[in-house]
């Protein structure tokens, strides 16, 4: 058997072996995972059947529950919701959650028709070229309407994102257990070309009584 070194050789007691240093830099060199802005239609087929499969697995109402919490907590940034329901957290709503949403989608009207049934090419060329990325902001406060005129920016190191739109905050809603008494969200729009979508981010959250919420957004666990 024959091996191959990308760098330096080393042949101790007749053993041939490669230096480390060189494989930690092949390693470096690799491409760091992040949001996916790009997306070829053939790779837009894979995302939809990875939304497809789990949920054609899916048989009891427990089941379809498992995977859309999964779904939801793959683009979750900020606050672990099992953990800590009232911390500041954030689903973002990429080009790949859609996609994945999509397919399961097509699984359960599969299921629901005994038949194949697949999303149109333009549904699927329409997420595709969607410009911009929507999050859904998800806080706590102690009276039902504190997130009624929040602001929202992203700060990536001394660069100010502002989005591009803000969604009205719903009316609070009570929250079960300790801490804050009501629960809101809202969603914001970013465009996807006024950020980084491979930098360390933070969403700050700005409200209407002065508090602030801060959601650390690591994208590179994002696509």
């Amino acid at each position: 058997m024959s091996v191959r070194c990308l760098t330096s050789v080393a042949r101790v007691g007749g053993v041939v072996t490669c230096a480390v240093v060189g494989l930690l830099t092949v390693v470096g060199l690799q491409p760091v995972l992040a949001i996916d802005v790009k997306l070829s239609a053939a790779e837009a087929q894979k995302v939809l059947e990875a939304g497809r499969a789990p949920m054609e697995k899916a048989n009891t109402p427990e089941d379809v529950k498992k995977v859309l919490q999964q779904a939801s907590m793959v683009t979750r940034v900020g606050a672990d919701p099992e953990k800590d329901p009232c911390g500041a957290s954030a689903i973002l709503r990429t080009k790949r959650y859609r996609l994945e949403a999509f397919g399961r989608q097509e699984a359960a009207e599969s299921k629901k028709r005994k038949t194949d049934v697949r999303m149109p090419d333009e549904f699927i060329k329409k997420v595709v070229d969607m410009p911009n990325m929507e999050m859904e902001v998800q806080l706590c406060g102690d009276d039902e309407y504190f997130a009624e005129g929040a602001l929202i920016e992203l700060q990536q190191g001394s660069k100010r994102v502002k989005p591009i739109d803000i969604g009205k905050a719903e009316r609070g809603r009570k929250n079960e257990g300790s801490g804050p008494i009501y629960r809101s969200r809202f969603t914001a729009l970013f465009a996807y070309e006024t950020f980084d979508p491979t930098a360390a981010s933070v969403f700050v959250v700005n409200l209407q009584d002065g508090k602030e919420a801060r959601i650390a957004a690591d994208f590179s666990k994002v696509k």
